[in-house]
């Protein structure tokens, strides 16, 4: 079987040191406890790392040090992907203060990837924007599913 293709945005790397949220660090690091295990493949951007870019000098290392230890495939942005980050910008499924957020949505719509994996629950991780962002996709010619969930979602949770 095929491995799911995840594509991680920057709060899931965030949370793999988040000591103010015991509960999502921990659920976070049992994720990557299970990618560890290859039993996914994960991928970023480089939104990822210029909003990493963005920490505090000691955050900024634990973040990049934790990206290379996972070593995710980067995928590159180009003019298709800034395109779609901006329609649903226009189309008002994200405010344009959230670009980073369209452009990681975008990113992984253009590259098809099973899922965006995210804690961002108010822009990314929640059922009305994954419709919302679905449909644009379909009106762009993007008929693949893109799922946007959070890491325990993902994880195998139940008991």
């Amino acid at each position: 079987m095929k491995r799911p293709q995840l594509y991680l945005e920057t709060s899931v790397w965030n949370f793999y040191f988040a000591d103010d949220a015991p509960e999502k660090r921990e659920i976070t690091m049992r994720f990557f406890d299970k990618v560890k295990q290859d039993e996914y493949e994960i991928f970023i951007s480089d939104v990822v790392i210029e909003e990493t870019g963005r920490a505090d000098d000691n955050k900024k290392r634990l973040l990049l040090s934790i990206i290379a230890e996972y070593s995710p495939t980067r995928l590159v942005i180009d003019e298709e992907v800034t395109e779609l980050a901006q329609k649903y910008i226009s189309e008002g499924v994200l405010p344009a203060s959230k670009i980073e957020d369209a452009m990681h949505a975008a990113v992984a719509t253009v590259f098809e990837v099973d899922a965006l994996i995210s804690w961002n629950l108010k822009h990314l991780a929640n059922f009305k924007k994954m419709e919302l962002i679905n449909a644009i996709n379909i009106k762009a010619g993007y008929f693949k599913r893109l799922e946007l969930i959070t890491p325990m979602e993902v994880s195998d949770e139940e008991v």
